[in-house]
């Protein structure tokens, strides 16, 4: 009787210790390890999985990750453009410390980087998968999937620009749901004046946001960031926009779909489904350029589009819009306010850092060219004055739950249609600016 109870601990303790040598083994290819077509290499608190797939009713063979809870959320891809037609493939942690995904003795991928004396390919609970050298450069890695994005950005992973080499990261769509290949749409980040994110349709944009205030994206939802914080750093060396989840319980993606929409998903454990959180365009006004030059859109009139003041239609067939009265550095001319809109696109524009609200409409006004100002928070605690000179385009009227700027437009005396005390005001601004 007394040495059951020993028995069944020594036991117990057996299985509990195997367990444990098998889960640290679950996520790591050791050298000159394998996994093949079947196998798979699980993280080690089980929420993402690599192995070989087919996408929908394709019948290649892929290399990828997904959530192991939903193997359907395929987060990357390792071979988009190189699938596996026939037979079954083969990845390897080779002597030489590179991934070769192999066919039939042909390497149909690779991490190509320089060997490691004693390699170790592991993946990461954040779904990142990465090669090191486990002796000499154990907390550092040679190679990492997070810096070759699929159609996924994962909390976490950055996309933008390394300053140093001209190297860009960003996210490029499936095909289509057969096919993860390298797809027409690209989401990536604009470094041009204020970081703002686009969806590209080959050259031509099809969506962006507004720009950076050093707190939020202009024009995207402000409530969701109860579920997330958006993160944008910008230094010598690199300027990227990555996110991290409001709390750890947040299974979060951003998704670029093969139709071109940006969907930010949330996984509900209850219903083990992906919610959508909201999805980019949001509305008739979310396309870049829906309405034309000088003019602004809004999702809540009929006819979407219309001129800002001061300007109007250049004909009925023609949605740009010019000037009714120029302006000409002539005495008088002042600005109009456009309340909490998506601001105008950075296509030329001048951005001073040390600029104050009323350094900034100064500055403008003194400028000829200067057609709009805006400021704009460059990071917390901080503000810019951002100058737009030329035609304006893309301005979107946005609604309470979006972030808005004010935006002033540069108008001339007649076009401000300023009373007589007004025009007195402004002329004694004018002499005390002279």
């Amino acid at each position: 009787m007394g040495k059951a109870p020993i028995c069944t601990w020594i036991c117990f303790l057996t299985l509990v210790f195997s367990h444990l040598e098998l889960s640290e083994e679950a996520d790591v290819i050791g050298a000159e390890g394998s996994i093949s077509d079947g196998e798979t290499l699980v993280s080690s608190l089980e929420t993402f999985e690599l192995g070989f797939f087919s996408p929908g009713k394709s019948r290649n063979r892929y290399l990828g990750i997904w959530y192991k809870s939903s193997p359907g959320a395929v987060v990357w891809v390792a071979n988009r453009n190189n699938p596996i037609a026939e037979g079954k493939g083969v990845l390897t942690l080779s002597d030489t410390g590179n991934l070769l995904l192999n066919q039939t003795n042909t390497v149909v991928w690779s991490t190509n980087v320089s060997g490691a004396g004693n390699p170790m390919a592991q993946l990461l609970d954040t779904g990142n998968l990465v090669l090191k050298d486990n002796k000499s450069m154990p907390e550092s890695y040679l190679w990492q999937s997070f810096e070759y994005p699929s159609d996924t950005l994962l909390p976490g992973m950055k996309i933008g620009w390394n300053l140093k080499t001209g190297e860009e990261r960003y996210l490029t769509s499936w095909t289509s749901a057969d096919d993860p290949s390298l797809g027409s749409f690209t989401y990536r980040l604009d470094k041009n004046g204020l970081p703002q994110l686009f969806i590209d349709r080959g050259s031509v944009k099809r969506y962006r946001t507004g720009p950076w205030n050093g707190i939020g994206f202009g024009g995207v939802p402000a409530v969701p960031n109860l579920f997330f914080k958006p993160i944008v750093i910008s230094n010598e060396n690199e300027v990227y926009h990555t996110y991290e989840p409001a709390s750890k319980s947040i299974t979060m993606r951003l998704w670029l779909n093969q139709s071109g929409y940006l969907q930010r998903l949330i996984w509900e454990q209850k219903s083990n489904e992906w919610d959508v959180l909201y999805s980019a365009p949001f509305d008739k006004c979310g396309s870049y350029g829906s309405c034309g030059v000088n003019s602004i859109c809004s999702s809540r009139r009929a006819d979407a589009c219309e001129c800002i003041k001061g300007f109007i239609s250049k004909s009925q067939e023609s949605k740009n819009c010019l000037r009714e009265t120029p302006v000409d550095c002539q005495k008088g001319e002042g600005f109009t306010r456009l309340d909490g809109v998506k601001v105008p696109d950075l296509l030329k524009i001048e951005l001073n850092e040390s600029l104050n609200p009323t350094g900034c409409e100064a500055e403008c006004l003194k400028n000829c060219s200067c057609t709009a100002y805006a400021n704009v928070n460059v990071s917390e605690g901080r503000t810019g004055c951002l100058m737009w000179f030329g035609d304006l385009f893309d301005i979107t009227e946005v609604s309470d739950m979006y972030r808005g700027e004010d935006v002033f437009l540069r108008l001339s005396a007649s076009g401000l249609g300023m009373n007589t005390s007004y025009a007195c005001s402004r002329l004694f601004y004018d002499i005390y600016l002279e």
